[in-house]
Order: structure tokens, then sequence, then C-alpha cells
């Protein structure tokens, strides 16, 4: 049984190898966009915004490898109810980072793993951070040297990198933040016998 991650999102990738996960990655190509506006015409939560996207990616991926266990991830970024994508553009960041300056917003990291063509385990984390009132001279500076490595980053910012001085204080799991709540993942892998425990 290979391990599969329904994902594009290199940093998920990094973290499953890094923790010594033998992972194979094949994105699932839906529109999230789309998908998502429906969503929220639905006024569905965002924590199950989260989790529903992150089900169809895996659903479509095991429906092309059902002998395989597909991991399907997903993020969606909630402030105060109104949820961000991905920026399009140097200027989307910006007004998505103005929007976020000096507030507390959610990040919802959703996993659901498929087993036989159908969902077998699942969990959605959520992690508050709190952002500085940084100046407007920092934020174009920061887009200026990080874009376009924050366009695949709901909020324009990536903790990992210099996006971690946008912030005064994050409650809750690092990983969660970057998109894979790890240890609940390394937790079931370990419980089926995956990996080594």
């Amino acid at each position: 049984m290979r391990l599969i991650l329904a994902s594009t999102s290199a940093i998920r990738h990094h973290l499953l190898i890094s923790a010594g996960v033998s992972v194979v990655v094949q994105p699932a190509r839906i529109d999230e966009e789309s998908i998502r506006q429906s969503l929220e015409a639905e006024a569905a939560k965002p924590r199950d915004m989260a989790d529903t996207l992150a089900e169809l990616k895996a659903r479509k991926i095991a429906e092309r490898c059902p002998e395989d266990l597909v991991i399907g991830c997903d993020q969606v970024l909630d402030l105060k109810g109104k949820v961000f994508s991905k920026p399009s553009s140097v200027e989307e960041a910006g007004e998505q980072l103005r929007l976020l300056r000096g507030k507390v917003h959610s990040l919802w990291s959703a996993v659901v793993i498929y087993e036989a063509a159908r969902p077998v385990w699942r969990v959605v984390a959520e992690t508050k951070l709190t952002m500085r009132s940084f100046s407007d001279a920092y934020l174009d500076a920061y887009l200026a040297r990080n874009w376009p490595s924050v366009r695949d980053s709901v909020g324009a910012y990536k903790l990992e990198e210099e996006g971690s001085r946008l912030f005064s204080a994050v409650d809750g799991d690092y990983f969660t933040v970057l998109g894979l709540p790890l240890l609940p993942v390394l937790g079931y892998l370990g419980q089926r016998g995956l990996i080594q425990t």
C-alpha cells in the first residue's frame, strides 16, 4: 500500500518526508475557488469548508488509486467569518494583509485520509494568529522581498519565512499553521502500523 499526498503543497510534502514518512505526491486537480464560493453561498463555516475541500482532494485521487492510502489536505483562513483565498497579485496580497493587520484570525487545517476509495480518518485543527500593527512602509518592503513566494499562501505570509515578523502571537500548533496537523496524522499512521512507533 502506497501513501499518496493529494496536494501541490511543497511544505506538506517536506513535513512528511522530514518526519520519515515515505509518501508519493499526486496533486488533485479540483476547482477550489468555485467550490469555496459555492460553500460560502451555502453559509458553510470555515472549518467545514476546509474539511470538505480536503475530502474532495483525497476522493479524487482515491478513486484512481483505491488500493492506496490517500491524504487530502486543505487550509482556510478565517477573519471573523470572512474567508481568504490565495492572493492572485501583489496588490491583492497587500489588501489581505491590511485587513489582517492588528487583528486575530484563524487558520483551519483539515486532513482527510481515504482507504479503499472511502474516508477512514479526518482531523480539523485551528490555530489563532495575532498580527502586529506594522507600518505601510514595512508592508510594501515585505511584499517586495517575498512575492512571489507568498503567492501560494492564504493571507500572503509563510510563518516559516519572513512572515513570522508579521505576528505578535500564535496560539496553537506550528504544523497546523503550515497546513498539515502533523502530529495527529503521524499518530494515525503509527496506529495503523504504517510507520514505526
